[in-house]
């Protein structure tokens, strides 16, 4: 559920409201003034704790991204090693006189890990899980017209819990809500739509009610829809009696003639505003975005949006945000949602946890669909410390907050209940699979529930006792989902289609390059492909690395071996890579760069046409390309010592056949159909210049791409993707730092040391490379280019002014660019 954004409303010790200064209700961004303290100090929820040496911070924040990596550090190479541990976050704020009658909770979107929540010293609540969000009531421990404290315990150190980079502390928005003792339950709105068409729309606005007065209520709730124009298209009041202490709930139904249709082509919101009034007076308002679209799900017809067919283009991706660490940054969260997007990606799995709220909301904006995903295990742990320590008692309460925080996303288009659940095959798993899917459908009966299945439960050509009651397990949980997710085994659930003809199936992980695009568009029970991953990121240290053979850097390469010449060293998560701190398997680099393979999945896909790209040279050294990984293209025709060398020239193309030109002179002509896997490769003399494939159908050069060979390194050119930003505090603009050559072109073999200088109101909220072995920080004032590129995150503050970012590197013209915060 997302409130709807008027006119910001300052307000004395808060950030600004999202409610009109006479609404209600009052909604206040809570991000503003934290003191922290990376240690456990035994008085630190006391409200008469010293804090004022304590290091003022602003939400979101990772206290883990700030600091060294270190091949000592308790994460591991799962997390990156990253440094965890115990921090503490308090904030002090005043109670107005008003507020005396009223309820005031606070709400926090996200905090890894074991949060304890203290209110002038008193525990209020203990919320375990990192990934969803959770409310906590106030009111009873709040000091009228008086100093507040509110005091969070974020321990983290409980290591290891986590199989990718977690980030460690509130990291995501925290807000403060004022509300009259009657008033919408939280995430209480839940709009539903049975039936959609461009005629008309049938819309249903289930709403919960809460009475936390020692009276009795008896209330109009009045519900109107307003169209993407903000035009109001229909109103209904309902009565209703609220018992004292009590609760409630109505289900006005709405049939809205020629409605504006949510769709990712074309992704138009709607809004519902509830009021709820007694006695002539508006106790509770709430605006709740929402998209007029339906769903439906068949063998015969796949997954159904609006009554049209959609494949799913997907890719997995974690919820890092790269060089910022796990800050859910409203704009970073955009930022991400567009580059994917823009990559050819039509939806995304967030794996495997709940996203930010501010992801689903660009995600519902933008136009992207979601597979939301709840948990990496269940009572069977992958690591020592991870969710499978509290799941028996946590699960269903996890399961809520995900689903009622949720549903109102037009995005959401699946519900996922897990990923390669160990011990999915045994009773625990045929205990809590359909148990988990039925909560999902009590809160929802809108989307279709699946789960990240690994595997087989058995060897059909070597069957075991056990692998009977095994199967049984697996067809307790296949049974209770609605569509069967398939983590690298989509073939053999493909096999069996003849025996279970009702079954849809969607592909939740396959391997790059190209994924599961085949089985998808020849299947049409087949739902979908995600990709694992989308983007590269932090954590999982070595996923999708690869390397010469004999490369002395690699902590893990294996000798030669005549009868294996495809050596297989550990892949990933291994405490003996540092300093490798992420994964390299991802469609997109760290900073949202695509990677010239990428282009491969697009061209399987119809997205694109014609891409070119150069292997990386092996010559006598063989390239080692760990699992998950890509071997390494680039698109550059600069490689200079390579002169009259072979390089093999790599053609993506949807043509019938293509051309490949170096210097105007034509090499090759080969065929790129289906057969040929929409590929095309030729070995090439290195010579400097200009490489060119080019498109051919029916005979004519229809298309052409092309690779130039680029000069010497002379400058830095800085470009902001935005020139204005918001003086807010939270909003940033991502500026890329390229060094190229005299005529402006990116030089691709560029790695100086470029050190950074911002004046302004703002600041440096992180910056770095693609290089995901460098131990470079991603925090301080400089980076080392690699491949030409780099990133630098400037941050706004509270007040307006010009943030001047200057670049500096030795033997290069320096550059400067000015971003204004208003």
């Amino acid at each position: 559920m997302k409130t709807f954004l008027h006119l910001p409303v300052l307000a004395a010790a808060f950030a600004f409201s999202v409610y009109a200064a006479d609404s209600p209700r009052q909604h206040l961004l809570l991000d503003d003034d934290w003191k922290f303290l990376a240690a456990d100090p035994t008085n630190a929820a006391a409200p008469d704790c010293a804090d004022a040496n304590w290091r003022t911070v602003m939400l979101p924040h990772d206290w883990s991204i700030g600091q060294a990596i270190d091949a000592k550090a308790p994460m591991g190479g799962g997390g990156g090693f990253y440094p965890a541990g115990i921090g503490w976050y308090r904030r002090h704020f005043s109670a107005p006189a008003d507020w005396r009658d009223r309820r005031v909770q606070v709400e926090f979107e996200g905090v890894y890990m074991n949060a304890t929540v203290y209110l002038n010293g008193q525990k209020l609540a203990f919320h375990p899980y990192g990934y969803t969000s959770f409310f906590v009531d106030l009111t009873p421990g709040l000091h009228d017209g008086a100093d507040n404290v509110l005091a969070v315990r974020v321990d983290n150190s409980q290591q290891k819990n986590s199989r990718w980079y977690s980030g460690s502390g509130i990291y995501r928005h925290v807000w403060l809500d004022v509300l009259d003792p009657v008033h919408v339950a939280p995430w209480g709105v839940f709009v539903s739509v049975p039936k959609a068409g461009t005629d008309a729309a049938q819309i249903v606005v289930q709403t919960e009610l809460a009475n936390e007065s020692p009276v009795p209520k008896f209330m109009t709730v009045e519900t109107e829809i307003f169209s993407p124009e903000d035009k109001s298209v229909a109103r209904l009041d309902t009565e209703c009696n609220l018992p004292a202490g009590g609760e409630g709930k109505v289900e006005p139904r709405f049939v809205i003639s020629h409605p504006a249709l949510w769709s990712p082509e074309n992704p138009r919101l709607s809004r519902v505003v509830t009021r709820l009034k007694a006695e002539g007076k508006v106790l509770d308002e709430v605006s709740t975005t929402f998209g007029v679209q339906t769903l439906a799900w068949s063998p015969e017809n796949g997954l159904q949006l609006n009554g049209k067919t959609v494949k799913l283009n997907g890719g997995c991706i974690h919820h890092d945000n790269g060089v910022l660490g796990a800050c859910a940054f409203d704009r970073a969260e955009e930022r991400k949602i567009q580059l994917l997007k823009a990559g050819g990606f039509n939806a995304i799995r967030t794996a495997h946890n709940p996203p930010s709220p501010a992801l689903l909301d660009a995600c519902d904006r933008l136009g992207m669909l979601v597979l939301d995903e709840a948990f990496d295990c269940w009572a069977n742990g992958k690591n020592k410390f991870d969710y499978s320590v509290v799941f028996k008692d946590w699960w269903a309460r996890d399961i809520d907050s995900l689903v009622r925080r949720d549903r109102d996303h037009p995005s959401v288009v699946m519900w996922s209940i897990g990923n390669e659940i160990p011990g999915l095959y045994d009773a625990m798993g045929a205990e809590y699979g359909p148990k988990l899917a039925a909560r999902i459908h009590s809160l929802d009966q809108t989307r279709p529930v699946s789960n990240g299945i690994l595997g087989w439960p058995a060897d059909d050509k070597k069957p075991k006792p056990e692998d009977a009651q095994r199967q049984r397990h697996a067809e307790t949980n296949w049974d209770s989902l609605d569509i069967v997710g398939s983590n690298y085994a989509l073939d053999r659930h493909i096999a069996q289609h003849d025996k279970f003809p009702q079954r849809i199936l969607v592909s939740t992980e396959s391997s790059p390059p190209i994924g599961k695009a085949y089985q998808v568009a020849d299947n049409a029970y087949v739902v979908g492909d995600f990709v694992w991953s989308a983007q590269d990121y932090l954590g999982e240290a070595g996923v999708g690395r690869w390397f010469y053979e004999g490369d002395p850097t690699e902590p893990l390469n294996p000798p030669r071996d005549p009868a294996n010449p495809k050596p297989n060293p550990v892949m990933h998560g291994n405490d003996k890579l540092f300093p490798w701190h992420g994964a390299n398997s991802g469609d997109l680099d760290l900073l949202g760069n695509l990677k010239a393979a990428a282009h491969k999945r697009n061209v399987l896909w119809g997205q694109e046409e014609l891409a070119l790209a150069v292997r990386q040279p092996e010559g006598d050294k063989q390239i080692i390309v760990v699992g998950w990984g890509w071997f390494p293209t680039w698109q550059s025709w600069t490689w200079p010592g390579m002169e009259g060398k072979s390089l093999t020239v790599e053609i993506q193309s949807r043509y019938e056949k293509v051309r490949l030109y170096l210097n105007g002179k034509l090499l090759a002509e080969k065929p790129t159909s289906r057969s040929q896997g929409y590929e095309a490769r030729v070995d090439v003399a290195y010579e400097p210049g200009e490489l060119k494939a080019v498109g051919v159908e029916n005979g004519k050069e229809v298309a052409e791409c092309k690779l130039e060979t680029v000069g010497e390194a002379t400058s830095i050119r800085l470009a902001p993707d935005r020139k204005t930003i918001r003086a807010d505090g939270q909003d940033l603009s991502f500026i890329t730092v390229e060094v190229v050559d005299k005529d402006g072109k990116l030089q691709p073999n560029a790695a100086q040391e470029i050190q950074f200088e911002l004046a302004g109101p703002g600041s440096i909220a992180g910056l770095g490379n693609a290089d995901l072995k460098s131990e470079e920080p991603y925090q301080g004032s400089q980076c080392r280019a690699f491949h030409g590129r780099a990133l630098v995150v400037l941050r706004s503050a509270k007040t307006t002014g010009e943030l001047t970012l200057r670049a500096q590197a030795a033997g290069l013209a320096g550059a400067e660019t000015t971003v204004k915060s208003q």
